[in-house]
């Protein structure tokens, strides 16, 4: 059987590029050379590009995704997407592979765009019967006024970028001063904004996939930050401390993984995804954070700790993963 072309995509338009970078050279080295032929492909705003191992650097065409090498014309039969933020994890480039027909690794792009929208996803998961922190969602074309947003959310809260991951632009507010500095530095990132209030209690997280006849829901990881909370410093700095599996009563850990499987159908999700949860001690409540539609494959990221914790090597879940999407 011949070897299948696969396109990686690296980079992307947002502040997390350097993530997906990293993200894309664990991936490169992890897919099965028996079984693909991988081709990594840089994409930064209208730039798409391979580069061979001579250095030369070969556009892509953008009217089928193909590439030309030495006279070649290489077709994909699938694009594994690990571009965190815009616009490999908003739907835009499932859209534009979608009207081309080709498969690729991830959600398809309307549950990218709806998961990639925090505050939307949000109120569909409060739909579902799922605890999320109370919010408010700002807009930077509509005006806002400090004291109205505090008479809806208690102190502390977290300020966000409403579409966006890496807690790039994320701030924890503790006092009512620190309110408007925090929504400007969010505003920065994104041009909306999601303000949540704090909620106590264990970050846990859930990563799975949906292969060709299951979906392998991951032992859960608790994530313990060395910070205030789980920042960019924390994720990819060495700033926390994670544990996998998590050392939490076993029907804490059933609660996460059947809310997260549940998540995942519900959300008709597709290839690897990683939901986030806090479990509150006190109420004996878990909190649905944010999906991840395409979560981190870094050395430091969790999906990769999961897949391990459960006796999976990362060059299995990568074929598990391209097999499914063909």
């Amino acid at each position: 059987m011949s070897k299948k072309n696969i396109a990686l995509l690296a980079g992307g338009n947002s502040g997390e590029a350097e993530i997906s970078v990293k993200s894309a050279s664990i991936i490169e080295q992890n897919i099965d050379e028996t079984l693909f032929n991988t081709y990594k492909i840089n994409l930064y705003q209208k730039d798409w590009y391979y580069t061979d191992s001579d250095g030369e650097v070969h556009p892509i065409d953008k009217n089928d995704f193909s590439l030309t090498v030495n006279g070649n014309k290489i077709n994909f039969d699938c694009v594994f997407i690990a571009i965190h933020g815009t616009p490999g994890e908003d739907g835009m480039l499932q859209g534009y592979f979608d009207l081309l027909q080709i498969p690729y690794t991830t959600c398809d792009h309307t549950t990218s765009a709806i998961t990639f929208n925090k505050s939307y996803c949000n109120k569909i998961v409060q739909a579902f019967g799922i605890n999320t922190a109370n919010s408010v969602h700002l807009f930077r074309h509509l005006p806002y006024n400090v004291e109205n947003i505090l008479s809806e959310i208690s102190l502390p809260c977290f300020v966000k970028p409403n579409n966006g991951g890496s807690s790039i632009g994320m701030s924890k507010v503790n006092k009512a001063e620190e309110l408007e500095i925090a929504i400007e530095k969010a505003f920065k990132e994104d041009h909306q904004v999601l303000i949540e209030e704090f909620i106590k209690g264990k970050e846990l997280t859930c990563g799975m996939i949906k292969t060709n006849t299951s979906l392998i829901v991951f032992p859960i990881t608790q994530i313990i930050s060395e910070n205030e909370y789980f920042d960019y410093e924390a994720k990819y700095q060495g700033k926390s401390k994670e544990v996998t599996p998590a050392e939490v009563d076993e029907t804490i850990t059933n609660k996460v993984k059947s809310t997260a499987a549940y998540l995942y159908n519900k959300l008709n999700c597709k290839g690897i995804v990683r939901f986030d949860f806090i479990y509150t001690e006190e109420s004996e409540e878990l909190y649905f954070l944010e999906v991840n539609t395409v979560p981190g494959q870094s050395a430091e990221s969790i999906v990769p700790q999961q897949a391990r914790a459960m006796g999976m090597s990362i060059k299995e879940l990568y074929t598990l993963l391209i097999e499914a999407s063909i």
